[in-house]
């Protein structure tokens, strides 16, 4: 038996330690075992753990992230299941508890994720790995933050990017942006841009006039959960003639987990196009 206290400060008791078998109702915390090494262990994935693709393809699929097949997940005798307090109902979770013990992260900042990560290896048996991929993402994140205050770019802007007033859609019909109270938008902070809905909660639906009245200089259109594509950018631009409006890879924004190593890259690229045009 071992006990640990979740990310809400719940005491979960696992009858076997380390896990057995390992249900995650997380994508990014999927692919966070992958990296762990835990092949074998993990018996069940969403529809949405599209990382890595040959999991997606083989492993049993227990439903999406909100509507969990109950009866699938008890059928696979899992001895932990790994859910989220954003990202899975409340009263499937408590259904799930009476199958296996559950682990709920909550997610919010940097510092969350690391020991979200810290947490996962814990009680998977995985620390010596997870540590090394703890110091990968704090090494390129540094890397990450040196280059945006000290950027290299001789661009003439009159704003640099570090003070771009920033709004960050995912949803369309009806718009919807990220508060100050997310992930996403320590991330924003992590590129040295403001989230200029950081005042508000969790993820607000918004109008076109109330973006306006904000006055983005930068609007990013995320690539998940909507899928924004070319054409909504080009539907933004009559109203926001002076602001960049780009196309942006979701995951590397909102998944917290082994993903964080390659956001530093992906955030210094975007950052350098967005300078150079």
């Amino acid at each position: 038996m071992f006990c640990c206290k979740d990310q809400l400060g719940r005491d979960v008791v696992l009858n076997s330690y380390p896990a057995k078998r390992i249900i995650s109702l997380v994508p990014s915390q999927t692919e966070l075992l992958y990296d762990l090494g835990l092949d074998e262990e993990v018996v069940g994935i969403t529809k949405f753990c599209v990382h890595p693709v040959h999991w997606f393809r083989n492993k049993e699929r227990v439903g999406g992230t909100k509507n969990v097949n109950i009866e699938k997940v008890e059928s696979l005798q899992a001895d932990l299941i790994l859910a989220n307090k954003e990202e899975n109902m409340k009263e499937q979770i408590e259904q799930l508890e009476k199958i296996a013990p559950v682990w709920i992260s909550d997610v919010t900042t940097f510092e969350d994720a690391l020991q979200m990560i810290k947490n996962v290896s814990e009680i998977t048996n995985t620390m010596e790995k997870a540590l090394t991929l703890i110091t990968r993402i704090t090494t390129n994140f540094s890397k990450l933050s040196h280059r945006v205050l000290h950027p290299t770019s001789n661009t003439q802007h009159p704003t640099s990017n570090v003070q771009l007033r920033t709004a960050y859609l995912i949803w369309h019909n009806p718009y919807m942006t990220i508060g100050g109270d997310t992930f996403i938008s320590n991330m924003l902070s992590k590129c040295g841009l403001k989230n200029v809905f950081e005042n508000l909660k969790r993820y607000p639906e918004i109008s076109i006039e109330q973006i306006a009245s904000v006055n983005p200089q930068l609007i990013l259109l995320s690539s998940e959960p909507y899928p924004f594509k070319e054409k909504h950018v080009e539907e933004l631009r009559p109203f926001f003639d002076k602001a960049k409006i780009f196309l942006v890879d979701g995951e590397m924004f909102s998944w917290y987990g082994s993903r964080m190593v390659y956001a530093p890259d992906y955030f210094a690229s975007l950052m350098q196009n967005i300078e150079n045009n």
